[in-house]
């Protein structure tokens, strides 16, 4: 019976299950009272700590125009965790947009990042259409939407707002989460990427982050 149990419960697992905080160690936090040794960037000098009523400090992506020129259309502005490469995943992070509000005003956050030509970001746009408020690939040519679910768009404010990526590389899942933690805002399949680098920043705008906290499973770069 407790076989029967165990490869009733495998099977499942196999298939995808849901993936929660609950089920995965903690790997990483950050509320950028340290430093930013931890992190790397597309551009360093668009990057500082900042003190933020309130919240304590926050790492702060502050200059709209960068040096860094991606090799495909995507966007211009990251900060990766050095050092962790996941496979699945929980990734919590709060967030605030600075940027005066425009249809395509929007903050992002990063995922199976392997080099600069490969990874999958998430676009939390205010306005949706095809190349705003959806999750992306980018694989060697432009970013290529791969969503399946979105909503008209990101409710930005002036305030801060707390957003989750949960990842499972067994049925290629990705589910975004914005304030409500409990329903995602968009959802994509996808198995091109199976592990990466995890991150934070924008398209082409600013904004704060702070309280990162990531849970997952760890996964030697291949």
């Amino acid at each position: 019976m407790l076989r029967l149990i165990f490869l009733v419960f495998l099977s499942l697992f196999m298939c995808g299950y849901s993936l929660s905080a609950d089920n995965l160690p903690l790997l990483f936090e950050d509320n950028f009272q340290k430093g930013l040794d931890r992190w790397s960037f597309s551009d360093s000098s668009c990057w500082k700590i900042v003190d933020v009523k309130g919240e304590g400090k926050a790492l702060s992506q502050f200059k709209k125009i960068s040096s860094f020129k991606p090799p495909h259309r995507s966007p211009y502005h990251f900060a990766l965790i050095k050092d962790l490469s996941l496979g699945d995943f929980v990734f919590d992070a709060k967030l605030l947009s600075t940027i005066k509000d425009y249809n395509h005003r929007d903050l992002c956050l990063f995922l199976g990042y392997q080099d600069p030509a490969h990874f999958y970001y998430v676009h939390l746009g205010k306005k949706t259409d095809d190349h705003a408020n959806q999750i992306f690939i980018v694989n060697g040519s432009d970013r290529k939407k791969i969503s399946t679910k979105t909503t008209p768009g990101t409710n930005w404010t002036e305030a801060w707002h707390k957003a989750r990526i949960i990842r499972n590389v067994n049925s290629g899942a990705i589910e975004v989460f914005f304030d409500d933690m409990k329903n995602p805002v968009m959802a994509a399949s996808d198995k091109t990427f199976l592990w990466g680098q995890i991150g934070v920043g924008t398209f082409d705008d600013t904004g704060d982050w702070t309280d990162i906290k990531v849970q997952g499973v760890k996964v030697a770069p291949k």
